[in-house]
């Protein structure tokens, strides 16, 4: 007799497969619509043939149309922001400081590495970018003027606090340069690291454990942010007390998020002082700031477990009408103006009289205010800033942000938390997550401007970009749970939830990102696993097919590290970050000497395949169902027949290619599934039937394809079976 084969929409991971009859209990690149599951779209890489790379990972994202209808996507990775329209990548990241410098470069025959000196601290860290201009030359050297003019390099390392060194892409053939004529050296203002670590310090990785003693004292003097010590050599670091402070080799403290390292100590003094390393960013610090003795780890090979982490570099960004607005995490905020005649070869400048220290920013419509959240509470002061702490502009000025009885500006201080994780504008409100609660932020006018409410506890934001908003409803992904604000919190029913947050990375916690696919009523998270530092999994759900009895969940390995819909551009736009991969050398965005990794900028939802660098490669896709068996006389299976399987009828409602359908048999419930002569079939749009000789108590069904300019949907699959013994 004839079986159709008939699953619920949705996977279902909370059971087991032989439980799971009825239902899909795995997938990969596979979505739901309208209850059926297909192969999701593809997605073909943007920029120009020149410019196909950009550096390090993609950590910020937004699209908006400008006065002049022109389309922008501002695009901010951990190093380097960018400007992306008609095709084309445009670096606009802002300019912190202009060094002119003589005879600066040396070096060495066998060498690609060129040093640089500087006749003053040049507050330099590893992985800063320079943009070096008007080169004139250099001597004894295979090097040209050409090879730095107008080009883009790394920091290697920071031997002292007056030189530099960076990497050119082979070895100094030459006798060594010990002259060079001037150069223009532009530092790029820092972003930050492209992963988050854990640990008693930054940038320790997963080893090392925590200082279980640290010993702390304070600053004898300010420590500003040009200049490397309070005790006005340079070289050292003025302290209140010294006192069991490891006083050989080179050791580290820590001064607010700053980290630095130090060889020696004469006194109150620590020698030898190299500033912002481990990767964290050069700050200025007041007199009296606590200073913490970081050097010592304990049991090496143990897994720290400290709570201090380095955040990656990371944005906010939105826009004020054509001015798009970009904010460091915990550092200062930029403005853009796209509709300068010549704003493609301009740079984002930063926010005069805006706060210099946030952790997050969001622009207030229709008010338009912008607000500051985790920020100073002394404008310009970054050691002031604190976690908890909003504040907002003027209306309509976003340079005025002192209150006063005749403007809007203001302040607030939420109170439940730790710190405040991120902000998403809403329909009639923003909403604002610290890392236990959700508040709302709904503008009222004078005299209080907004108004604050918690409307939830117990359901933190787990990282920055890790929530969404769509008609009206807010969603995002706690550190237990998925969640959902319409009114009122409702906790999302998950039958997924142990397969993420059994096997979640949460260390690097702010890679977790989540976009909205609103072509297909998604709501998407990218994370990454317990094995691996980088976002290389997603889960998402379908809110548009979802019910509170049946909620529509699928799972992947689809890895994006930012991610914008469609609204602007027709077609979501999304980053996938390459830690080890390099920017060819031909290409526009080149940084010499970038240790970082790359992103790929893609426009996804277009065509069957992955095209990238003008390879088109296939996408592959999969679903598996739970174990299913045979009926008796009307009554429903239970395991305790053997049945005989003699046919297949598959069943596709649209199908490209060929699709590849294995049956995998199951005598008992703790049988390792093992595939037979039962597939994998071919399946193209003429096949009527697969013809087969099994027996099994019960089988599972899998449907995939490998190769490209395949696409599928599935309709209801049959088989011809009978009851039968086994020998």
């Amino acid at each position: 007799m004839l079986q159709k084969i008939g699953f619920q929409p949705g996977i279902n991971k909370q059971i087991s497969e032989t439980t799971a009859e009825g239902q899909w209990v795995n997938c990969d690149n596979a979505r739901f619509r309208y209850g059926v599951p297909e192969k999701i779209g593809g997605w073909n890489q943007l920029g120009n043939l020149n410019q196909n790379e950009l550096t390090g990972a993609g950590r910020g994202l937004h699209h908006f149309i400008n006065s002049l209808s022109r389309k922008y996507a501002i695009i901010g990775t951990n190093r380097i922001l960018y400007a992306f329209s008609g095709g084309i990548f445009y670096d606009i990241h802002p300019i912190q400081s202009t060094t002119t410098l003589t005879n600066a470069f040396t070096t060495t025959n066998g060498s690609p590495t060129v040093t640089i000196t500087y006749s003053s601290a040049h507050g330099l860290a590893p992985g800063d970018i320079l943009l070096m201009s008007s080169f004139s030359t250099i001597t004894n050297s295979n090097y040209s003027a050409s090879d730095f003019d107008d080009k883009k390099f790394m920091v290697a390392t920071t031997p002292t606090n007056t030189t530099a060194t960076i990497t050119m892409p082979s070895n100094e053939s030459g006798s060594g340069a010990t002259t060079s004529g001037g150069i223009t050296i532009e530092k790029y203002y820092t972003v930050g690291p492209a992963v988050q670590a854990k640990g008693f310090g930054y940038g320790l990785g997963s080893w090392g454990g925590e200082d279980g003693s640290a010993i702390t004292t304070t600053l004898n003097g300010a420590l500003l942010d040009d200049t490397a010590g309070t005790g006005g050599s340079g070289t050292s670091i003025t302290l209140t007390s010294t006192t069991n402070f490891p006083d050989s080799g080179t050791n580290f403290i820590q001064v607010g998020t700053e980290e630095i390292s130090y060889t020696g100590v004469s006194g109150n003094d620590l020698t030898g002082i190299t500033r912002a390393v481990r990767g964290s960013t050069r700050a200025a610090h007041s007199d009296g700031a606590t200073v913490t003795n970081s050097s010592d780890y304990v049991a090496w090979g143990e897994a720290a477990s400290g709570d201090l982490v380095l955040e990656p570099g990371m944005w906010s960004i939105d826009n004020f009408g054509d001015k798009a607005i970009c904010l460091i995490h915990d550092g200062a905020c930029f403005e853009w103006d796209s509709s300068l005649s010549n704003a493609t070869a301009t740079r984002a400048t930063i926010i005069s009289g805006a706060p210099t220290a946030s952790r997050h920013m969001v622009v207030s419509t229709p008010d338009r205010h912008l607000v500051f959240f985790g920020t100073e509470t002394t404008i310009g002061t970054p050691s002031t800033q604190d976690n908890m702490f909003i504040r907002f502009s003027d209306q309509e000025d976003i340079n005025t942000y002192i209150p006063t009885a005749t403007n809007t500006a203001g302040t607030q201080r939420l109170a439940d938390g730790s710190q405040i994780m991120g902000a998403i504008r809403g329909r009639d409100a923003i909403y604002v997550w610290t890392d236990t609660a959700l508040f709302t932020q709904r503008f009222v006018g004078q005299p209080f401007t907004f108004a604050f409410a918690q409307v939830g506890t117990n359901c933190g934001l787990v990282g920055q970009n890790a929530c969404v908003e769509v008609d009206g409803a807010a969603y995002w992904m706690s550190e237990n749970g998925f969640f959902r604000y319409a009114g009122r919190l409702e906790s999302l029913p998950c039958l997924v939830e142990d397969h993420v947050f059994d096997d979640i990375n949460t260390t690097p916690k702010q890679h977790i990102n989540a976009g909205l696919n609103n072509l297909f009523g998604e709501v998407i998270w990218f994370y990454p696993n317990s094995g691996s530092g980088t976002v290389n999994r997603m889960v998402a759900y379908n809110y548009l097919d979802s019910s509170p009895e049946r909620p529509v969940w699928t799972v992947g390995t689809l890895a994006r590290t930012a991610w914008q819909d469609s609204a602007v551009f027709g077609k979501p736009h999304a980053t996938e970050y390459d830690p080890d991969a390099e920017t060819p050398d031909s290409d526009v965005n080149y940084v010499h000497g970038n240790t970082d990794g790359v992103s790929t900028y893609y426009e996804h939802e277009t065509g069957l395949n992955q095209v990238k660098g003008g390879s088109t490669t296939a996408i592959s896709a999969s679903i598996e169902s739970g174990d299913f068996d045979i009926g008796q006389q009307g009554l429903a299976g239970d395991g305790e027949f053997m049945m005989k399987i003699r046919r297949v009828l598959p069943d596709f409602l649209a199908q490209t290619g060929d699709a590849k359908v294995t049956l995998n048999l199951r005598d008992f419930p703790n049988d390792t599934q093992a595939s037979s002569s039962l597939g994998p079939f071919t399946i193209n749009s003429s096949t009527k039937k697969i013809d087969t000789r099994a027996r099994a108590r019960s089988i599972s069904l899998k449907v995939e394809n490998d190769s490209t300019s395949q696409f599928w949907k599935l309709g209801t699959f049959r088989i011809d079976y009978q009851p039968d013994g086994r020998r």
